[in-house]
């Protein structure tokens, strides 16, 4: 397979599109997997970028870039409960932790969909944020594919920014 970096117009736009499915498929199987719970799509079209916890993890080598997902704290607590198969009051620690494997196993699942770029695309150790106030800037300046879904109500956001 020729590089993912390689593309140019209409060709990487079909890539995008195609990655966005491939991104859709990882996210929604690894929550099947790891919490047991089912991703829904959103009702309305671009529902509020949840701004509680935001995980991350950057890409390196064939390609470039940072996976994030953002939820609420709540969205947070129900993975650990749901991943550590224990009450909400006592997953309510481990939710950073939830939350950063979650991020990491997305984007593993999502690489290794990509033909030819599991060998070559590094993913760094998870980074978790918590709180309302904080920006978050790449400098992965490039392409950005958007993928909100639903987890038991509650919006979770998923974002693929990459060089292309």
């Amino acid at each position: 397979m020729s590089s993912p970096l390689k593309e140019t117009g209409s060709d990487k736009l079909r890539l995008l599109e195609d990655w966005h499915k491939v991104l859709d498929a990882a996210a929604r199987e690894v929550f099947v997997l790891m919490a047991g719970v089912t991703l829904a799509d959103p009702e309305e079209a671009n529902p509020p970028v949840p701004r509680e916890v935001a995980g991350m993890v950057g890409l390196a080598g064939e390609l470039c870039g940072v996976l994030t997902i953002r939820c609420s704290k709540a969205s947070a607590v129900r993975m650990a409960c749901h991943m550590l198969g224990v009450s909400e009051e006592d997953a309510a620690a481990q939710a950073a932790d939830a939350v950063g494997e979650i991020c990491n196993m997305v984007a593993g699942n999502f690489k290794a969909k990509i033909d030819g770029l599991e060998d070559k695309c590094m993913l760094s150790v998870p980074t978790v944020i918590s709180g309302q106030s904080y920006e978050f800037h790449s400098l992965a300046v490039g392409d950005k594919i958007e993928l909100p879904l639903v987890l038991q109500g509650e919006a979770v956001w998923f974002s693929l920014q990459v060089r292309v």
